[in-house]
C-alpha cells in the first residue's frame, strides 16, 4: 500500500481489483464522465507561474500533467475501440516522459481540457452501451500483458481521480 503522503500517489497506487461488480463499472464511468470538469475547476484562476509550477519534486509541471491526461486519455479510448471490434489486439504503450517534453506540451491547458471534453464525452457513450460480455474483451499491452476492458476501465477512473488530486493537492499546499 502506498503512504498516503507520498505525493507522487495522492489517493494511493491503483490496484486491480480480484472482482469487477456491475456497480465498480458504474462507478468508473460516473468517475470518467465527471473528470474533464473537476480538472476544468482543479486549474480555475491559476495563471502562468502556477501552471508551470511542477506538482512534486522532480514531477511534471500542472501544464504538462494536463496535457499528460489527455495524451493518455485518448489512447485509452482508441485501445477500448480497438479491443470492441478486434480479438485482443496488441496495443503500445508511449514514453510519456518524452511525450512531457515535446514542444507542444507548452500549449494552452484549455486546449487538452476541451480534447479531454469531446473524448470523454465519446468514451462515456461507448462505455454505456457496454454489457457484461464486452467489459470482458480486451487487449494485449506489449509491456504489461493482457487486460481487460473492466479492467481498463477501473485503472482509468483511477488515472483520473489521481492526477486530479495531483492539482488539488498543490493547489492547497500552496495556498492557491
Amino acid at each position: 500500500m502506498a503512504d498516503p503522503r507520498d505525493p507522487r500517489y495522492p489517493i494511493g497506487e491503483f490496484v486491480t481489483p480480484e472482482t469487477i461488480t456491475p456497480e465498480d463499472l458504474r462507478f468508473a464511468i460516473q468517475t470518467l464522465a465527471e473528470m474533464p470538469a473537476l480538472l476544468r475547476e482543479s486549474l480555475r484562476d491559476l495563471d502562468e507561474e502556477q501552471l508551470n509550477t511542477p506538482y512534486r519534486d522532480d514531477g511534471w509541471t500542472v501544464r504538462q500533467l494536463v496535457h499528460h491526461i489527455a495524451d493518455s486519455h485518448m489512447t485509452a479510448f482508441h485501445r477500448f475501440r480497438k479491443a470492441l471490434t478486434e480479438d485482443w489486439p496488441t496495443v503500445t504503450g508511449y514514453d510519456e516522459k518524452a511525450f512531457a517534453k515535446l514542444h507542444d506540451s507548452a500549449a494552452p491547458v484549455e486546449w487538452s481540457v476541451d480534447v479531454l471534453e469531446g473524448v470523454h464525452a465519446r468514451w462515456i457513450m461507448l462505455l454505456q452501451s457496454m454489457g457484461s460480455p464486452q467489459f470482458q474483451r480486451g487487449y494485449n499491452h506489449a509491456e504489461r500483458g493482457p487486460t481487460t476492458l473492466a479492467v481498463a476501465a477501473m485503472h482509468y477512473a483511477w488515472h483520473a481521480g489521481h492526477h486530479v488530486a495531483h492539482i488539488t493537492v498543490l493547489r492547497s499546499q500552496r495556498g492557491w
